[in-house]
């Protein structure tokens, strides 16, 4: 879905200006299936900007080169230095394939990164006992529940009463709730974030944190701190 791929031009091309990084190596992408037809239509697109910008300010035209790995199955994707990143496949619907979520390992310490999806087994044998889960999140008023459009939108994430299952069965040392869904319509406003994680607590009494953009996180002997964002 775009909005969870909106920002690599941004990444891509501001990382090779000089005030962004002056990247002079290619833009490595590792994605799953169609990561490579999604980066190669985007060289299309900024074909012209890339050719003026080479042209105008002598930017190096290696770092504005695309090199572009494909995955097609659950396993280790990235490994260097130490970290480690693992692909595994979630359940964000049938018609939409590929979905994976992502587990980073460093140093005794990890992360799972559970991308979009519903209640799945799969995060869950991935997830066991990391310091840091990180999960999207879904919810709506009682009400919006029997309607047909919000009800197709809820049934490709996680509820919070499944979101505390996954909780339970993992223990991370932290959990934090991130791409918050909070359905709406005209008349009836969306649920939140407080109503969301009451949702939660019912069924799940571990340490649990809304995320919000900008907030960081330190994994240390001492557990996970949460960084709140600047303000």
């Amino acid at each position: 879905h775009y909005d969870h791929v909106n920002g690599i031009p941004d990444l891509w091309l501001t990382g090779w200006l000089p005030a962004g990084g002056a990247r002079t190596q290619p833009f490595r992408v590792i994605g799953p299936s169609g990561a490579k037809e999604l980066m190669a239509n985007l060289e299309r697109a900024y074909a012209a900007d890339v050719r003026i910008r080479i042209a105008d300010q002598k930017l190096p035209a290696e770092g504005a080169a695309v090199a572009t790995e494909e995955f097609s199955s659950d396993g280790v994707v990235y490994e260097r230095n130490g970290v480690r990143v693992i692909a595994f496949e979630v359940d964000h619907g049938v018609d939409i394939k590929p979905a994976y979520g992502y587990r980073i390992d460093f140093r005794g310490r990890s992360i799972l990164i559970s991308g979009d999806t519903r209640f799945s087994e799969n995060l869950i044998r991935n997830g066991k006992d990391v310091d840091l889960l990180v999960h999207a999140i879904a919810g709506s008023k009682p009400e919006l529940l029997q309607n047909i459009v919000i009800r197709r939108i809820l049934d490709h994430h996680t509820l919070p009463p499944e979101a505390a299952t996954v909780f339970n069965r993992t223990q991370p040392k932290l959990a934090v709730y991130s791409h918050i869904v909070q359905q709406e319509t005209p008349t009836v406003p969306p649920p939140t974030v407080e109503e969301i994680v009451a949702e939660t607590r019912k069924t799940y009494s571990g340490p649990l944190q809304v995320g919000e953009d900008l907030m960081s996180f330190d994994i240390t002997d001492a557990g996970v701190k949460i960084n709140p964002p600047p303000r």
